[in-house]
């Protein structure tokens, strides 16, 4: 009898743990990160195209709040990426440019051992942590993510990765080359293949896969699948299998960053698009959007969606010339300190807690998300100086003031500052300027009014206030410009 008992005592600890342990309701999160994505290209902006349907992007601001104000820390991946996972401008901790290629596997690039991520936090508080997809904070060993706070890893180090390798099959394929073959201008189309080779920006296409293999863990696999469909498979089923706890899912697609390859599915559902160019960018992002509405299901399917956070934005503007990414109607684009390069689709569900079809416009950044996950999970804050606020409070009219006094901004000798509606920056490649600019943002979000000189106390007041901020920072650990 009593070992009876004891068989039923211990069915009953295993089947009710709500009652024993008494533990709390702690909400998934599920951050989505696309690649190069303009600022216009969803359906849910205001400046639409309207030539791409993004239907299941769309639903997350539909279901919650879209920022028509929402920045990230740098204009290209890398610098970004470290700003948002760690809930702090990168420069703080000398995270400044962007290595590609073989500067991945240098030693000293990474995302600093002392620097927390949100991954780590999460963890502290029994969150199951996966990364999915694009890393680019270090190549080498020290930075892998399972010594960042990640309990899964299945994607890819470096700053890109082809969505199907070469021979390209079931995929139309556009490459960038410095020469056509045959002497050719614009444009080569290959006989032989679904494969465009353009000119137009002047060089070859990166070899984003050399020493960059797929992983999973840390072990290399052989992926068949077009590679957004294969990191939706990997997202799908960890929510599946970890529906049972809370969880920390971070998707960070590679989509729509070149190599340009649009699936054959999906190229046939734009042919009514007659640029190559953009018709591959329509599939990829189409792709993309498609994958998203699985993940969405999935929770769904759990019965989770009540339960979980889900944000959406991109990593930097996009890079219009090289993907016609759009970022209309602002001012230039990837890499640039200008509204087309930081201000980026951006926009958060928690179904019950945040109020449906909301936009904020007060402006806000991807540091944030740092303390919106860590004080919704209960979670501890890193013991560093972070720049992020919670936004849960500001999305559901808690709190009525402007979340930041100031935005700040440094890559080398660009540089720009936003204090409510007013913008100053430092642009000094294509389309800039060795002069310091100034915009109302309000008035001016197109950046066409340069008001420097009708407004010198506003620009001094500003650049003293950038001066100020940038004392905080320290050089860059890591200057590809120097190796």
């Amino acid at each position: 009898m009593f070992n009876k008992i004891r068989i039923y005592l211990a069915v009953f600890l295993f089947a009710a743990p709500d009652i024993i342990a008494g533990e709390t309701q702690q909400p998934n999160i599920i951050l989505l990160l696309a690649d190069d994505l303009g600022y216009s290209e969803l359906g849910v902006q205001e400046s639409n195209m309207g030539d791409i349907p993004t239907p299941h992007l769309d639903s997350i601001a539909n279901a919650g709040v879209r920022f028509t104000d929402g920045y990230v820390t740098a204009a290209y991946c890398s610098a970004s990426r470290a700003g948002m996972m760690t809930g702090r401008y990168q420069t703080r901790f000398g995270y400044e440019f962007n290595p590609t290629g073989h500067r991945n596997e240098d030693p000293d690039f990474g995302l600093p051992a002392d620097q927390k991520t949100i991954a780590e936090q999460l963890q502290l508080a029994g969150y199951t942590t996966s990364l999915i997809g694009k890393w680019h904070l270090g190549g080498t060993a020290a930075y892998h993510p399972f010594r960042r706070g990640f309990d899964e890893f299945f994607g890819f180090m470096h700053e890109g990765h082809y969505f199907v390798p070469a021979p390209y099959k079931n995929v139309t394929t556009m490459l960038r080359r410095k020469t056509l073959p045959h002497g050719r201008t614009g444009r080569w189309f290959s006989k032989n293949e679904q494969l465009v080779y353009t000119d137009h920006m002047g060089y070859n296409e990166p070899d984003y896969d050399a020493d960059n293999p797929i992983l999973r863990g840390g072990q290399p696999v052989e992926e068949h699948e077009y590679l957004t469909d294969a990191f939706t498979r990997e997202a799908v089923d960890f929510i599946n299998r970890t529906s049972d706890r809370p969880f920390f899912l971070y998707v960070a697609y590679n989509a729509v960053h070149s190599p340009l390859q649009g699936a054959n599915r999906y190229m046939k559902k734009f042919q009514n698009i007659d640029d190559i160019h953009r018709r591959i960018f329509a599939a990829m992002l189409s792709n993309l959007d498609n994958s998203v509405g699985q993940i969405i299901e999935a929770v769904e399917d759990n019965g989770l969606e009540e339960n979980t956070i889900i944000v959406f934005l991109s990593d930097n503007g996009g890079p219009t010339r090289e993907l016609t990414s759009s970022n209309l109607p602002l001012k230039g684009e990837k890499g640039m300190m200008y509204e087309g390069g930081l201000r980026v689709p951006f926009m958060m569900q928690w179904k019950g807690t945040i109020p449906p079809q909301m936009t904020y416009s007060q402006p806000i950044i991807s540091t944030d998300l740092m303390a919106t996950f860590i004080k919704a999970a209960g979670a501890p804050l890193p013991k560093t100086k972070l720049d992020s606020v919670d936004l849960l409070p500001y999305v559901t009219e808690q709190k009525t003031t402007a979340p930041h006094e100031f935005l700040f901004w440094r890559v080398g000798k660009k540089r720009a500052i936003r204090a409510g509606d007013w913008k100053a920056l430092l642009e000094t490649g294509r389309l800039g300027s060795p002069n310091w600019q100034l915009y109302n943002l309000k008035e001016d979000m197109e950046e066409k009014n340069d008001l420097a000189i009708l407004k010198p106390d506003i620009l001094e007041s500003l650049q003293q206030q950038w001066n100020t901020l940038n004392t905080e920072m320290i050089d860059p650990i890591f200057d590809p410009r120097k190796k």
